[in-house]
């Protein structure tokens, strides 16, 4: 193998920590969120129609979780870049769209106090972190490439059979995305239960961001670098469908959009699972084992 596939770029200090905060952030938020929302009360940092779209994205944040906890652990700029993507898009997207929707924020618009205070503090830390994951993600392009001590940098690629339904999954969820994000007057209305402008377009940037995983995932095709990734669509799954239940009377089942929501959710679920199931204690190929390597004759 030469050099140049061998040479990789060290993932940076700050990377890691960001990963760490954005973790701690997005289960705490997350937590507080899907919990609250889940049991009828609306609360966010903006005014919506009906707590289940501030409480699936409360989900979304509490099942990336896992994965942001490992992408802190990672050496590599190679093993963390299929999460650390969605998690620029996640952030810069959260927080874009709060401020085009800022008319909609409780501060601005009013509400309950804890709701009041809760606005602002939302949007600091989510303008923040997006400023921070943008320069973290910039910063790593430009750190030198160096051979890894170990020099395991074998990788373990994805099956075949699984990069058609890869690719379905990763279109679904970033088209959703784009179109909640883009014109969400028009996508919100097929979104399963009521929404305004900013439930839409929040959803949409977390529909983006699972997207942009799944489609890196493939791109990246090694299951050895993209276990953060792995690790983080099966814990939105959940999450999401524990949110769904809870309100499942806000839901229009009947509808086509709810059964291609719950396909999604099982397609994370499948995808999550089959990564680290197929990615469990494998050698890398192409790297033989010590009893594998010819004597001298």
């Amino acid at each position: 193998m030469s050099a140049t596939r061998d040479a990789s770029r060290e993932l940076s200090a700050g990377s890691a920590l960001l990963a760490t905060v954005v973790g701690v952030v997005a289960l705490l938020n997350g937590l507080l969120l899907a919990a609250v929302n889940a049991f009828g009360v609306l609360f966010g940092p903006w005014v919506s129609p009906e707590p289940l779209g501030q409480g699936m994205v409360g989900a979304a944040m509490l099942g990336t979780t896992p994965g942001l906890f490992a992408l802190a652990r990672c050496r590599r700029w190679e093993e963390a870049r299929t999460l650390m993507w969605p998690v620029v898009v996640a952030m810069t997207g959260l927080s874009v769209v709060t401020l085009l929707n800022r008319r909609s924020l409780v501060m601005v618009h009013g509400g309950g106090i804890v709701n009041f205070l809760y606005s602002p503090d939302w949007v600091l830390v989510v303008t923040a972190l997006a400023l921070w994951a943008v320069v973290c993600a910039v910063a790593q392009l430009w750190r030198p490439r160096t051979v890894p001590p170990d020099g395991d940098t074998e990788r373990l690629p994805l099956p075949g059979w699984s990069k058609p339904p890869l690719a379905v999954l990763g279109s679904s969820w970033s088209g959703i995305g784009t179109g909640l994000v883009a014109l969400p007057g028009y996508w919100g209305d097929f979104v399963p239960w009521q929404v305004n402008r900013a439930d839409a377009q929040a959803l949409g940037v977390w529909a983006l961001a699972l997207g942009v995983g799944v489609l890196g995932t493939l791109a990246e095709d090694d299951l050895r670098r993209t276990r953060p990734a792995v690790l983080a669509v099966p814990g939105v799954a959940v999450a999401a469908a524990v949110v769904l239940a809870a309100r499942a009377e806000a839901v229009h089942w009947a509808s086509g959009p709810a059964l291609s929501l719950l396909i999604m959710l099982l397609g994370l679920l499948a995808a999550g699972a089959a990564g680290l199931w197929l990615g469990r204690d494998r050698k890398p190929a192409g790297k033989p084992r010590p009893a594998e390597v010819a004597q001298p004759g």
